[in-house]
């Protein structure tokens, strides 16, 4: 059985690494996406789309949604305890939960929910609010447990309880290849228990590009914020735009290129397995720490 459940794994990864790029990429249409009430026992109607799922990715990446909160509208509180999700809102602003505890945020923002956390969202104001969800398991299986509690009313904290993500440009550096290229980590592997590694930014200037670059055990779904351009993956380039999603598995060979445009990208990398996250986060800890420990070693 062991020998079975391998051998499937293989042809899995080796389907989704030799597709061809282009029918593999979703567009976020908001005319395509389904009205949906109460999700997880929540207040309200939302729009949802789904634009990646289990299959895409050959790591346990388990979806990509997008759609929109309508006023009035949330998630309810519900938990996860096998895989981690994260709401993300683009614009407006809308109150997060986490293990009860509520702030209101202002988009681009995202709160993650880690392995045997609870989580809801709610839409207090009177316009659509952009959202999106991303969840990675220890598998490829869903769960969640409703706890029947849509969050109206809830009593809010000032200053939240829980780990944030912003996506503000104005936090973005120069990338490493320098070029036309800014990039910023906004969640390293230490805020997750599962494969899922990081959340980067990422933002091209106008006929920049990013290189070509592969990573052999970390997979990439890429969510095109604003702006246009194109993605070369293993030597197959396609236009890409705002709301295009684009997935590239284990070891794939990727560059990215602005158009007339910026090109702004949020990035979630999820590796093969814990052995490779754990040495991910650990040569990252190792990157973090050295700045600070030659200030520590200077000669006094």
């Amino acid at each position: 059985m062991k020998r079975l459940a391998l051998t499937a794994g293989l042809l899995l990864a080796a389907t989704a690494a030799h597709a061809q790029l282009a029918p593999r990429i979703t567009h976020y249409d908001p005319a395509k996406t389904a009205n949906l009430k109460a999700v997880h026992d929540g207040a309200g109607t939302m729009n949802f789309g789904a634009l990646m799922n289990d299959k895409t990715l050959s790591t346990n990446f388990i979806f990509l949604h997008r759609g929109v909160l309508h006023p009035g509208g949330g998630i309810g509180q519900h938990f996860h305890n096998h895989c981690e999700e994260m709401f993300v809102i683009f614009d407006g602003e809308a109150e997060f939960t986490v293990n009860g505890r509520t702030s209101l945020l202002k988009g681009t923002v995202g709160a993650p929910d880690r392995m045997g956390s609870s989580h809801a969202i709610y839409n207090p104001t009177d316009h659509d609010v952009e959202w999106m969800n991303i969840n990675v398991g220890t598998s490829k299986v869903y769960d969640a447990f409703n706890l029947g509690d849509d969050r109206v009313g809830a009593a809010k904290d000032p200053i939240p309880q829980f780990i944030t993500m912003r996506l503000e440009k104005s936090l973005l550096k120069p990338a490493p290849n320098g070029g036309k290229v800014q990039r910023r980590r906004a969640l390293g592997p230490s805020v997750f228990y599962s494969p899922w590694s990081y959340v980067d930014h990422e933002l091209i200037a106008p006929g920049g590009d990013t290189g070509t670059t592969n990573l052999a055990d970390l997979s990439e779904a890429y969510y095109v914020i604003s702006g246009e351009g194109s993605v070369t993956v293993n030597g197959e380039t396609v236009a890409i735009k705002k709301g295009d999603a684009i997935p590239v598995d284990l070891g794939q060979a990727k560059s990215f290129k602005a158009g007339a445009a910026p090109l702004e990208l949020m990035i979630i990398g999820v590796a093969r397995d814990m052995a490779v996250k754990n040495a991910f986060a650990a040569n990252a800890a190792n990157e973090n720490a050295e700045p600070l420990l030659a200030v520590l070693n200077k000669p006094r």
